[in-house]
């Protein structure tokens, strides 16, 4: 018979550590009042968050025609991207991180 140790005081496995990162990275997590007129302000995993960011960007053709790494942002995403008219895709995944608690 195989035994969880977890709680028991006893160090982690990887295992355990590798699961518990994912939980955390699937954690609903509140956005602001800024992202959340752009997403919603149900709370959401930051997976569905990125997602619904790049299905609103799509929806409105915020993506740079020239260099599709740059989003072109729009008055709710300014709001998002603290004031910033352009940003690339990753510095967009930080700022929309700084909007959810």
């Amino acid at each position: 018979m195989v035994t969880s140790v977890r709680g028991s005081g006893a160090e982690p496995t990887t295992a355990d550590s590798a699961l518990d990162g994912v939980i955390a990275f699937m954690k609903a997590m509140t956005p602001s009042s800024a992202l959340s007129a752009v997403v919603g302000s149900a709370p959401l995993p930051r997976t569905e968050v990125t997602k619904k960011v790049w299905d609103y960007i799509k929806k409105l053709n915020l993506q740079d025609a020239a260099n599709r790494r740059m989003i072109n942002a729009d008055d709710k995403l300014k709001a998002v991207f603290g004031g910033k008219a352009q940003v690339s895709m990753f510095e967009m995944t930080k700022l929309i991180s700084d909007h959810l608690k």
